[in-house]
């Protein structure tokens, strides 16, 4: 059953979440007022917290939460943290979940420095503790997303962007993060290697359907989404509904339509738009997303019944039918 509100699903580990965000808090303080304002007012911008979510359901669904769990939790909070800061200098954005930018309100010479500082936090808390294995799963999403963000940026350069390079982009920019999230919950939970792997690529499948989700935001007419329509066509990004439509049309229809993505504007975003919709790019994105909404709904039909499991299928649910 589609659970509509993320407190619904929150409430299997909401003690944990409680407990987590205080644990968080505590580990962005410093001893530099304009760092501890700074970390005061990245607390303030909280989100949906799906990655603390994660991490906790899946530790939870198979084992109990132990210290451990929530240092994970905190370890990618301030690794995903700093990488927030940072996308938000390269892509130059003045907000960030309706609040400014670090970067808007302090420039980016400081913007950079807090982004290093939320890295440097994150690696001391795994050091410290000897979460070794915990830094390793953490360490290469890390390295994924930075490679995912650079070969995105190279293939719109060109706009040749195939489906193959599309979904390995995503699994590298978006689905390496979430698989992390399940792999480190039950890492942290003590599970055997084979376990924590079966999680990662349960946590992989939930991050493709959550790209795939997102980029059809681009292409749909939903007034309470979280970003304006066209806005990935503004940044020239080829997403799956486009890669589609691109594969299907004939050559002379590809050339105008990249044409009109070279020298985008309200009018071109409007008739690619039509275009994909037309040619079932929409369509077909959200067949693709149900594949890997089913994959990762199958996992969890082999786990026993409890609380976590079930909560973990709303989620599931909720991430292909999110409105923003």
């Amino acid at each position: 059953m589609y659970v509509n509100s993320i407190d619904k699903i929150k409430l299997p580990i909401k003690k944990e979440l409680d407990e987590f965000e205080k644990k968080f808090k505590d580990s962005l303080k410093s001893e530099v007022p304009l760092l501890d304002k700074i970390m005061n007012y990245i607390i303030q911008r909280k989100g949906k917290q799906m990655r603390p979510m994660l991490v906790f359901l899946c530790a939870k669904a198979f084992g109990n939460i132990n210290e451990k769990c929530y240092r994970a939790a905190s370890l990618i909070e301030l690794l995903h943290t700093a990488t927030l800061v940072h996308d938000d200098i390269v892509d130059e954005a003045n907000f960030r979940r309706n609040m400014f930018s670090i970067n808007a309100i302090w420039k980016n010479k400081i913007a950079v420095l807090v982004g290093d500082f939320l890295l440097s936090k994150g690696l001391s808390l795994a050091v410290e503790n000897e979460d070794f294995e915990l830094l390793k799963i953490v360490n290469a999403a890390v390295q994924d997303m930075s490679e995912g963000e650079l070969l995105q940026i190279e293939k719109t350069r060109r706009l040749d962007i195939n489906e193959t390079t599309y979904f390995n982009i995503i699994r590298k920019k978006t689905a390496a993060l979430i698989a992390t999230c399940c792999a480190s919950g039950g890492s942290a939970a003590g599970l055997s290697v084979e376990k924590v792997n079966n999680l990662y690529t349960f946590g992989e499948n939930i991050g493709v359907a959550f790209q795939i989700k997102d980029d059809l935001f681009d292409y749909t007419t939903n007034d309470y989404i979280g970003k304006p329509i066209g806005i990935d066509l503004k940044e020239k990004k080829m997403t799956l509904p486009l890669i589609y439509t691109l594969n299907k049309v004939e050559a002379k229809k590809k050339k105008e339509i990249k044409k009109m993505v070279n020298n985008i504007n309200d009018k071109n975003i409007s008739e690619i738009i039509k275009l994909v919709q037309n040619e079932g790019g929409v369509e077909y994105a959200i067949n693709q997303m149900q594949i890997y909404q089913k994959k990762a709904l199958g996992f969890l039909s082999e786990l026993p019944d409890n609380e976590c499991k079930t909560a973990l299928s709303s989620l599931i649910n909720y991430v292909v039918n999110r409105n923003k």
